[in-house]
């Protein structure tokens, strides 16, 4: 049950101490419990993204909109918010109920922020790229429950290893961002980091194929009740990153 969302992995519905099926005294996870406790979830990050998104742009002097002084605050509060309620989740999954609704209100500040910055320097961009998200979602949904993708260990493996390489670069444009020292290309809007976009794009896209995998394997195995808010939770982590991609790729072309 290999997932390259750090929050869905294979000990998620172990006990750790006798590799077992957790006990569910609570009931069983079922996935019509986990799709409504998604779509809530996104509900919640709506609500905070659309407040973010009225506090982020202001009106101009020149009668335009601009950015507000206060965004980078909802931008940093809610990256570093939401990192650290999925970091509890992550490690405190009976917690879940609590820190997943937790986790989607501090998220849609970051969404809301940042989508405000994006939609004042390409006109429409939002839009598109909220539709591409749903869209690949819907479709890659389809396409697993009719068998067209099926999420074999080698399947599984090569989405995984992809996923932790884009990690990887990911963390070193951070780390050397501290020295002012910037990887070339890959975050240009060239044809190379079009190209790199589009990537991880589709690597971001193929996780939630593992996702659905991994919620269904949960309800199969009889995973208590509180799992369906974790399921939920770690499917908002793929669609944050998927949103967030779509909005670096589309920003790119645009940009040429």
């Amino acid at each position: 049950m290999r997932s390259g969302n750090p929050a869905l992995k294979e000990s998620t519905f172990l006990d750790l101490g006798s590799g077992t099926v957790v006990s569910r005294d609570a009931g069983a996870m079922t996935l019509g419990g986990t799709v409504n406790k998604t779509g809530f979830l996104l509900l919640l990050s709506v609500i905070t993204a659309a407040f973010a998104w009225h506090q982020s742009i202001i009106i101009g002097a020149d009668g335009l909109p601009t950015v507000a002084p206060g965004v980078t605050g909802y931008m940093l509060g809610g990256a570093i918010g939401g990192f650290i309620l999925a970091m509890v989740t992550i490690f405190k999954k009976t917690w879940s109920p609590i820190t997943a609704p937790l986790y989607a209100l501090v998220e849609g500040f970051f969404l809301g922020s940042i989508s405000a910055m994006y939609e004042l320097r390409f006109e429409g961009i939002v839009f598109q790229a909220v539709i591409l998200t749903f869209g690949t979602l819907f479709a890659l949904l389809m396409a697993y429950r009719s068998g067209v993708i099926k999420a074999t260990e080698n399947f599984k493996l090569g989405v995984v290893a992809a996923t932790g390489g884009i990690a990887l670069i990911y963390l070193a444009t951070i780390v050397l961002g501290f020295f002012n020292i910037n990887i070339p290309y890959i975050h240009e809007s060239g044809l190379i980091g079009i190209g790199f976009s589009l990537f991880v794009v589709v690597i971001a896209a193929l996780n939630l194929v593992l996702d659905f995998d991994f919620i269904e394997t949960g309800v199969e195995q009889g995973a208590p009740k509180y799992m369906e808010w974790y399921g939920a939770f770690g499917l908002m982590v793929t669609l944050v990153w998927l949103y967030i991609e779509f909005l670096r790729l589309l920003s790119k072309i645009q940009q040429r």
